[in-house]
């Protein structure tokens, strides 16, 4: 996972309204209620905290200067470290594994997947959030202006992340071939459809947040605009 974190800049996107939009959209497509859960990359536990609420959660993070500025309003079990801490956890421990924009950044996805698989209880699942090279190249375009940016990503070429570095980018159908058969594809959402092509300044207030998240959510699992969104949220479905 790459080093290069930009923590001041992440933590004002969290506190953004485009943040915060983020975060409802990614949640609502996670029903867990009295579930045991697994936030791996967890960040400032933004995620883990909401599902801590009525959930137990176990967060695991290797960047201890993002633990610094942590959500804790409620009780979860935070643990610094990456792959090695989950090969200390024993088998069939989650219902739900939660993974948010962290692949894009690991070298190591096979043997990732191969402990979340290990992990997983048989009906369980993993929420994936991956970034989505077409709708990329839509928010360089439109939003960014930067035609020189969208070209080279319409040439496969990597992003940078201003927060996080190199992005490793990875077609969808590419997380079946990490598995190895242990997980299928069972839903994809778009996420970020419209409002990241919209000027930062009109992003504020309730009613917007109201009116966006209630168009994202009615577009999310449409073809045609699902297809050019930024994120892509992946349910993994275990194969038993």
């Amino acid at each position: 996972m790459s080093e290069k974190v930009n923590v001041r800049g992440y933590l004002e996107y969290v506190n953004a309204p485009w943040g915060k939009l983020f975060y409802k959209l990614a949640w609502h497509n996670i029903e867990c209620k009295e579930k045991r859960i697994l936030d791996f990359g967890s960040g400032f536990g933004y995620t883990a905290d909401h599902f801590a609420e009525y959930n137990n959660v176990v967060a695991v993070e290797p960047n201890e200067e993002m633990l610094k500025h942590q959500f804790t309003d409620n009780h979860y079990e935070q643990i610094i470290g990456g792959i090695e801490a989950l090969k200390n956890m024993p088998g069939q421990s989650f219902d739900v594994i939660i993974c948010h924009n962290v692949m894009e950044y690991m070298n190591d996805r096979e043997e990732l997947l191969f402990e979340f698989n290990r992990l997983l209880k048989p009906n369980g699942f993993i929420s994936v959030i991956k970034h989505n090279r077409a709708g990329k190249i839509m928010h360089k375009a439109v939003f960014e202006y930067n035609i020189d940016e969208a070209l080279k990503l319409l040439e496969n070429g990597n992003s940078e992340s201003v927060n996080f570095g190199t992005i490793n980018e990875y077609d969808d159908h590419e997380l079946e071939e990490y598995c190895k058969g242990s997980f299928i594809i069972h839903k994809i959402y778009g996420l970020r459809i419209f409002y990241a092509l919209q000027r930062n300044e009109l992003k504020t207030g309730d009613e917007w947040l109201s009116n966006m998240y209630a168009l994202e959510c009615r577009a999310e699992e449409i073809p045609e605009f699902r297809d050019i969104a930024f994120f892509h949220h992946i349910i993994l479905r275990k194969v038993t």
